[in-house]
């Protein structure tokens, strides 16, 4: 399986992001990791072994950007600093990143997929900018980021945040996005996707909410479901 290790400057946050991208062509996969999970976890973890099928034919073509989050949701800092650095992070994705991988599709659109923290990554960035997005991939993913702004609340908090802000999402891309909530009857995550699930059915969004057996939320769980959800594209 091809494997390639770049380090990508970043204008709006100021210095390099690591990633591994595993293949050379197919649809575009961008992995969101955990919470404080860097760019070699689905490595390491065996999350790309499991999509190797799919990869060495062709049909994928799996990037792993490192996450900034402990600069960000889990840095010693004020909360609008918080979410302004996830802001940043955000404009990276959106203005440098996939616009250099989008168009390896017709439609001009890629798969992001999260794990636990990773899911709010995915989400975050799918519900904002679903014009880019055609499936999006949670496994034990979670959604709401109240409690890392300790009671401090602004629009940037209600933007970032998808628990609030897909009650006033009105793009039509969202309506069309191929969107899994993955969860388990022992997952952690399972009620906040329970809650997640109910806004999308609210508003009429067609989704798949996947709620397997007594499993815990850990990497057994996220890899039989990584196969699973990419075998849809």
């Amino acid at each position: 399986m091809h494997e390639t290790y770049t380090e990508f400057f970043s204008h709006h946050l100021g210095h390099n992001i690591k990633m591994l991208t595993f293949g050379t062509r197919g649809y575009p996969v961008v992995v969101f990791p955990t919470t404080l999970g860097s760019y070699f976890e689905a490595k390491d973890r065996g999350m790309i072994e499991s999509v190797r099928w799919f990869v060495e034919r062709g049909f994928i073509q799996v990037f792993c950007p490192d996450s900034i989050n402990d600069a960000s949701w889990y840095a010693n800092i004020h909360p609008r600093h918080r979410l302004l650095r996830h802001i940043q992070y955000d404009k990276f994705l959106h203005e440098e990143f996939v616009p250099q991988i989008r168009w390896n599709t017709p439609s001009g659109r890629i798969a992001c997929a999260g794990i636990s923290f990773g899911g709010f990554s995915a989400t975050n960035f799918a519900f904002r900018h679903p014009e880019m997005v055609s499936h999006l991939f949670n496994m034990s993913g979670a959604y709401d980021i109240k409690s890392f702004l300790r009671g401090y609340y602004d629009d940037n908090a209600y933007f970032n945040n998808p628990m609030d802000f897909i009650e006033g999402a009105n793009d039509p891309h969202l309506w069309d996005m191929k969107i899994v909530l993955g969860t388990s009857n022992w997952d952690i995550c399972l009620d906040t996707n329970l809650k997640f699930s109910e806004k999308l059915r609210r508003k009429g969004i067609d989704h798949w909410l996947d709620v397997r057996g007594n499993i815990e939320h850990d990497w057994p769980l996220w890899l039989q479901m990584f196969p699973h959800y990419v075998s849809l594209i």
